[in-house]
């Protein structure tokens, strides 16, 4: 690292030890404390495992109410969640969680489109990966929060831009909030969230 260590012994003086380390700017000096929710056990292990090394998972959660009771009690860093997580999805857990911890970065890894992740960046999030992501993005996504920068998956840069710049190719829309959505149309989302064909999200 470029210091030096020096051990000084001294009859009836017993050791000296004395130490220099230099500071390099932008080092790491401790690893961020996360916490992992996902409601599928197979991928809160995989998560877990692969983490490891880039910051201390404090706790893992299934579903959306625990998530909000767990994250409030714990109060990591890094908060990496999926939007699908049932009773309570991530979209309209976001909101809550900048509320009870504004200081926690959110990275949401999923497997939802654009729409989703410009509306999770509305929410307060910092980074959106897909479930489909190497494992490098996810590594680079929790270096960039920590450094209170955000991250997007280039998978699917190209059309956050475009659900922003032209929401319905060019034509004037009126946004209505997440927040206004019946609970119908929150069940849709909930549903395209999940994987679930257009078929499944039309059957009552």
């Amino acid at each position: 690292m470029g210091g030096w260590l020096n051990l000084h012994a001294q009859p009836g003086d017993g050791t000296k030890i004395c130490a220099w380390i230099p500071f390099h700017e932008g080092a790491r000096m401790s690893l961020p404390r996360m916490l992992i929710a996902d409601d599928h056990a197979l991928v809160l292990a995989g998560l877990r495992k692969l983490v490891k090394g880039e910051g201390h998972v404090v706790g893992i959660v299934e579903d959306g109410h625990a998530l909000l009771a767990t994250t409030q009690k714990l109060q990591p860093d890094i908060l990496l969640l999926d939007i699908s997580m049932p009773p309570l999805n991530g979209l309209d857990a976001v909101r809550q969680l900048k509320k009870l911890v504004p200081e926690c970065k959110l990275i949401f890894l999923t497997h939802a489109t654009p729409t989703y992740a410009t509306e999770t960046f509305r929410g307060g999030a910092s980074a959106y990966l897909l479930k489909r992501s190497a494992i490098s993005e996810l590594r680079q996504a929790i270096e960039a929060v920590t450094r209170r920068q955000h991250d997007l998956t280039p998978q699917i840069t190209k059309g956050v831009f475009a659900t922003i710049v032209h929401p319905l190719a060019g034509k004037p829309v009126q946004r209505q909030p997440v927040g206004t959505l019946t609970p119908r149309q929150r069940e849709v989302l909930q549903l395209a969230a999940q994987g679930k064909s257009a078929k499944a999200m039309a059957s009552p």
